[in-house]
């Protein structure tokens, strides 16, 4: 058996025993959210995943379409089977997935995402006469009006239904078995076996470095007065862009500047780069409220590139910190890993499309990696507002260990959790998946650990691109599983 094939089967049997205790908490992930609930997902499915380059692209695209009215009518069936249970989310979670399905179905159905997006991809595939393109968009519009728009008004009568019996308690705390629900969490998005108690702690240690480092350089700046978060917001507010078009259309051009420096620097640091290029889009309007930054893979087939997807609501709309979430979700981050992974031809075919699902700790950790990598290697040189909004991201990943275990295990209110440091939006996507926030401090911190070892034993053999490609070339694996591959890289460069 080759390493490779060693490492899958290991990977394959941790993925299959998460997966059989996850059947046991399945009560517990209720399938309307503002986050990942099928109102989300179904329609982040059709507008960036389903590809868009042939004429039969565009015709599937329409019989995918007329299945989402039946995938909701499962989702709002599965959701009041859950609800006459008791199993409700809490009450803020409720509203906040409301205003968003009401904003999805507040516009005539032809300015509809599913229907405006359809039309505006569908203008770059060749061989698709004029004609049929308008006949495709306008059968788009009567299903998103005729089909859509119904299964998501019985959705939010259900969700109306429920709020009067829900509570403001957010964590898993509340339930009788969500100690155990919380450990299967944790475990499954770390993959370490960390307790909640541990997490905390370290969370507590992480965010006292990083506002001591913070403090240090707002100093350099001549901002001393007020608090770090005070001086922060101040930051962030001098550094924005005008709300408005050309502010929305200035961001997304100093993003493609970014992006595209950023491939240049990585050269120096990765032995390989993806053949797969990336692009950068701003989300629908109707996901901006709640949606979080993201990338999304390309197709395995070139059809398709990878997508890294921006909410462009106003506290979005600054230059702080916007080169380190570019870090974070194309290059050397998501993209690098994901896309690199895809294209390894020594992984099976199952590991290079990641069949299992993704494993947050490897994955976020090697973003979160990614981000302090670019400091530590000079692409901030002479931008301090830039390197502040990268220590800010991290100290905001550190506080995250401190307010993911305090809502589901020290009964952490919302307000708590924001008063904390974490904006509304992030504490109601903790809340919807417990224990996920956690695993990007924790990967980086396993990550850099590992780093340190192979610097410490390999001396003046160290080389970056070598413990880069080790740790990508693995692929997708728990945490314990790329420590055991990088002591064998480590042994090997010996």
């Amino acid at each position: 058996m080759t390493r490779d094939e060693r490492v899958s089967a290991e990977l394959m049997q941790w993925q299959l025993s998460r997966l059989v205790e996850g059947e046991a908490y399945e009560d517990y992930r209720f399938p309307l959210d503002q986050f990942g609930g099928a109102n989300v997902s179904l329609v982040n499915t059709l507008t960036v995943t389903h590809p868009m380059v042939m004429p039969s692209d565009a015709r599937n695209y329409l019989a995918r379409l007329g299945q989402v009215g039946m995938r909701m009518d499962e989702a709002i069936a599965e959701a009041g089977r859950l609800a006459a249970r008791r199993m409700i989310p809490p009450r803020f979670i409720l509203r906040s997935t409301l205003a968003q399905m009401q904003h999805f179905i507040g516009t005539p159905a032809a300015q509809n995402p599913l229907v405006g997006i359809f039309a505006e991809r569908m203008a770059g595939i060749g061989g698709l006469a004029a004609d049929e393109r308008e006949a495709l968009r306008a059968r788009a519009e009567r299903i998103v009006a005729d089909e859509v728009y119904p299964a998501w008004r019985k959705g939010i009568a259900l969700l109306e239904s429920i709020v009067p019996a829900s509570t403001d308690d957010a964590g898993l705390w509340r339930f009788e078995a969500g100690a155990r629900v919380y450990a299967h969490d944790l475990r499954r998005f770390t993959t370490t076996k960390l307790g909640p108690d541990e997490i905390h702690f370290i969370g507590l240690r992480e965010v006292a470095r990083l506002e001591g480092e913070m403090e240090n350089v707002l100093r350099t700046l001549g901002r001393t007065r007020g608090t770090l978060e005070e001086r922060t917001a101040a930051l962030h507010r001098d550094l924005a862009y005008p709300n408005s078009e050309e502010g929305r259309a200035a961001i997304m051009g100093d993003i493609e500047r970014i992006l595209r420096d950023a491939e240049k620097r990585a050269v120096a640091l990765f032995a390989e780069t993806p053949k797969a290029p990336v692009v950068a889009r701003p989300y629908p309007r109707f996901r901006e409220a709640s949606a979080a930054a993201s990338y999304s893979f390309p197709a395995p087939d070139g059809s398709r590139p990878g997508t890294f997807q921006i909410p462009l609501r106003p506290s979005q709309l600054s230059r702080y910190g916007l080169r380190t979430l570019v870090y974070h979700e194309t290059v050397p981050g998501h993209h690098f890993q994901i896309a690199l992974e895809m294209e390894n031809r020594a992984l099976p075919r199952f590991r290079q499309l990641r069949t299992f699902g993704g494993i947050s700790a490897y994955g976020e950790g090697w973003a979160l990696y990614a981000e302090r990598l670019a400091a530590e290697s000079g692409w901030y040189q002479g931008d301090p507002q830039g390197l502040l909004g990268q220590l800010a991201a991290e100290l905001f990943r550190a506080r995250r260990l401190v307010v993911d275990t305090g809502l589901h295990t020290k009964r952490w209110t919302r307000e708590q959790a924001i008063a904390y440091g974490i904006g509304p939006s992030e504490v109601e996507r903790y809340v919807v998946f417990p224990g996920q926030a956690c695993s990007y401090m924790i990967g980086l911190l396993r990550i850099l650990e590992l780093r340190e070892r192979a610097r410490g034993v390999l001396g003046e053999r160290y080389s970056p691109k070598e413990f880069h490609h080790a740790v990508l070339a693995t692929g997708t694996v728990p945490l314990e599983l790329l420590e055991r591959e990088v002591d064998a890289y480590i042994a090997r460069a010996k």
